[in-house]
Formats: C-alpha cells, sequence, structure tokens
C-alpha cells in the first residue's frame, strides 16, 4: 500500500518513482522501529523485572545506533553505490530484530536494538541523496515533502501498531514479524531495485583497476568535517532541538498523558502518536511546497540570483511560534487541566507540534542537498549523526527530568532552547 502511494505523490519518470519506493520503504522502517517501542516501554520493564528509566535507554540506544550508522552507510553508498548499500543493511535489521525479540537481560536488549536500528539508519541520508540528484533546485522541497509525508503516515500508525501488538499479542512476536517482514523486503531489493548512482560517479568506478571482491576502508568520521561550515552546523543545531521538542512530548508518553489521564492500556497509549504523526504529515506538505514557492519569489527578486539561505525563511512560523507554544502549553494543560478537556487540548498540542517541527525539518533538509550537492547523501548524514547525538542523550534525560521537576517546566525548558537556538 505505502508503495501506491508513493507512485501517486512522487510521479516523475519511471526510474524516480522506482527510487522513491525504495528509499521511502526504508525510512519506514526506520520510523517504525524507533516509535513502536515507546508504548511498549512499561511492558518490557515488568518482563525484564527493570525500571522504567533503564528501559527507556533503550530507545537512546536507538538514537545513537542511528548516529553510527548514518556515517557509515552514507560514504559508503557514494563508493559502491545505493543499491548495495541497502543489500548490506538489511540483515542487521533481520538479525537484530530476532535478537530483540530473545532478549531476558538489560544489556541484550540494548545490544540487539542498536543492531536493529544500525541496519536501517542510512536510508534518510541516501534517500534525501536521490532526491537531490534527480530532482531540479525549484522542486526538491516539495518532493522531500512528499518523501516525508508518506515516512510520517508510518510514524503515526506505528506506536498504535506497537502499543496493540504489546498489549494483546507479545512485544517478542513484534520484533520477530519485523525481521521476517524485513527479510522479504530485502528480496525484492534484490529482485527490483535498479542502481542509481549516475555512471562513473561511483568511488569504485573511479579506481584503475579492482578486484572480483573490493573492500576499502572510509573513515566515516571524516563525513562530519562538513559541519565545520558555519551554516550547516548551524541548521544542524536547529534541527537537533526542534525534534527533541517531539522527543519531550512522545517518549514519556505512558508516564505524562497516561498517568494525568488513567490510560494504562498501551493501545490506546500508542493511538495518542496518532496527532502528532497527522501533524507532522501536513507540516512537511505544506513546508515542502512552500520552500520552493520562497525559492523562486526570492530567485525573481534578485533577477535569477539564488542564495540557498532564502528557502530557511519558511522554518519562522513552525520554529518560532508552533513549535514553543506547542510543547509548552502541552506541558502546562497535563500539569493542571484533568479530565476530557485536558486530553483533548493535548491532543491538539500534539497535532500543533507536529505540524511545525516538520514545518521547520523539510526546509532544513532541502537547504542541506542545495548547498552540498555534489556530497547531498553525505551532508544529510553529518546532520543526522550530530543531533541524533545530542538527542541521544537529551531523550534519556526526559523521564528522569519529569519524575525530578515536573512535566510543565521540563517541557518549558525544551520550549526555550529551541526558541534560541531558531533565533
Amino acid at each position: 500500500m505505502c508503495l501506491l502511494w508513493v507512485c501517486w505523490l512522487v510521479s516523475a519518470e519511471s526510474l524516480s518513482v522506482l527510487l522513491t519506493q525504495r528509499r521511502d520503504t526504508d525510512e519506514h522502517w526506520s520510523v517504525f522501529i524507533q516509535v513502536t517501542f515507546v508504548p511498549s516501554i512499561p511492558r518490557i520493564a515488568k518482563d525484564l523485572d527493570l525500571t522504567d528509566a533503564a528501559i527507556s535507554l533503550a530507545f537512546s540506544i536507538l538514537i545513537f545506533a542511528n548516529t553510527i550508522g548514518a556515517l557509515i552507510w552514507a560514504p559508503y553508498s557514494s563508493f559502491y553505490g545505493r543499491r548495495t548499500i541497502y543489500l548490506w543493511g538489511m540483515p542487521f535489521l533481520c538479525v537484530g530484530s530476532c535478537g530483540v525479540a530473545l532478549s531476558a537481560s538489560l544489556q541484550s536488549l540494548l545490544f540487539w536494538r542498536f543492531v536493529q536500528m544500525f541496519g536501517c539508519s542510512g536510508a534518510l541520508s541516501l534517500g534525501i541523496g536521490v532526491i537531490g540528484d534527480l530532482y531540479k533546485l525549484e522542486e526538491r522541497g516539495t518532493a522531500i515533502g512528499a518523501f516525508f509525508s508518506i515516512t510520517l503516515i508510518r510514524y503515526a500508525v506505528a506506536p498504535f501498531v506497537g502499543g496493540a501488538a504489546t498489549q494483546y499479542w507479545s512485544w517478542r512476536k513484534l520484533h520477530y514479524s519485523i525481521g521476517a517482514w524485513g527479510l522479504l523486503e530485502m528480496l525484492f531489493i534484490y529482485l527490483s531495485l535498479p542502481e542509481t548512482s549516475h555512471p562513473g560517479t561511483l568511488g569504485i568506478d573511479k579506481l584503475p583497476s579492482r578486484r572480483s571482491i573490493h573492500i576499502v576502508w572510509i573513515n566515516p568520521l571524516s563525513t562530519l568535517w562538513l559541519l565545520h561550515s558555519p551554516n550547516l552546523f548551524a541548521v544542524m543545531l536547529a534541527s537537533a532541538l526542534m525534534i527533541n521538542t517531539m522527543y519531550v512530548l512522545v517518549v514519556p508518553m505512558a508516564y505524562t498523558i497516561g498517568i494525568q489521564y488513567g490510560i494504562t492500556n498501551e493501545a490506546i497509549i500508542g493511538a495518542f502518536f496518532l496527532p502528532n504523526g497527522l501533524g507532522s504529515f501536513t507540516g512537511t506538505l505544506i513546508a515542502g511546497h512552500l520552500s520552493d514557492i520562497v525559492i523562486r519569489r526570492w530567485r525573481e527578486k534578485r533577477r535569477g540570483a539564488w542564495c540557498p539561505e532564502d528557502r530557511l525563511r519558511a522554518t519562522w512560523i513552525g520554529g518560532l511560534i508552533i513549535v514553543p507554544l506547542s510543547i509548552g502549553v502541552s506541558g502546562l494543560i497535563t500539569t493542571y487541566i484533568g479530565g476530557p478537556i485536558g486530553l483533548a487540548l493535548n491532543i491538539l498540542c500534539l497535532y500543533a507540534n507536529g505540524v511545525g517541527v516538520d514545518s521547520v525539518m523539510n526546509p532544513i533538509n532541502s537547504y542541506n542537498v542545495d548547498v552540498v550537492h555534489s556530497r547531498s547523501a553525505e551532508a544529510t548524514a553529518a546532520c543526522i549523526a550530530s543531533w541524533s547525538l545530542i538527542l541521544s542523550a537529551a531523550s534519556a534525560l526526559i523521564v528522569p527530568s519529569i519524575e525530578r521537576i515536573g512535566v510543565a517546566w521540563t517541557n518549558i525548558i525544551a520550549a526555550v532552547f529551541a526558541v534560541i537556538r531558531h533565533m
């Protein structure tokens, strides 16, 4: 079903559709694996006889794995090609999923969650890099918006799936099914996905001679050197703080909205991710199209001269108004307003936060492609890796912060950081 959606939303030449289908599917897994875990944290903690805070470390491990994977997969895709890297990554996903399902201790759970996420962590940077290759400057924002909108449908649905599976089936069987589907998807990739890099552009194509199995060492940290640019570093930090506001809302959902409104059913808690996911779906579509319009209008004003920073003008409303208000107000509502009214207002805040965060993220991702077009996948990976490291540490502090200073102050602090960085 998701492939048909992508064909409809991101129509171009037949090869473009094939590419968009594949990268979108892989990125679905990255998002799906992260957010299906959140509603199951209390149940996993009970099954493994651990504290909720200890189990929440597994979510931080996912972000850390995303960091390492992004730095490795992107530069190697520039050397070996996109198709090869997709095929190398999927076995990690399959094996890691089975390992999670078999975990009987915190150490085992953390290790296999890392392996699981590592396998699909390159999808976002590779996908955005492919968009940069296929679409013109004035079309990239819209194309990236279509890409993320389909991805975010899975983000909206995945928590409910994770919660329902935990409540009525088993969190272990859920991860077995992820591994099985990953294996099937790897078969689809092998049979139907062509190599998409332009002939002669891969590192392996430039070697004067090569062996049938040619293994090279590429320093994954070299990608981070792209962030020596002050502009790229600034947008990376801004995106990290935007996404952090979303994590502050959704990661501790069982301990904030769940406790305040007496909701213990994991499936119902998972359903409360839907408003945030639908908001993200709305925000990325609007922002992608808007950023392209901004680029075109400012080029006309400058009589054809192009300034890549023009695209970032599309982030102002979301970054300075919608995001900080949505998270700050949600914290106050959760603390002081109970009953159906408080619950309904929180749902509105979750939706607004999704709109705001992705109305910032979409133009930033397009901007990274604009300014480092020849290394767009690596530029995206550098940003993902950097803000993932920041979020890996920040997400581990969310539940302890709520326990120590409360929901309202935790949310307000996150909102203040987002505003300061965006200014």
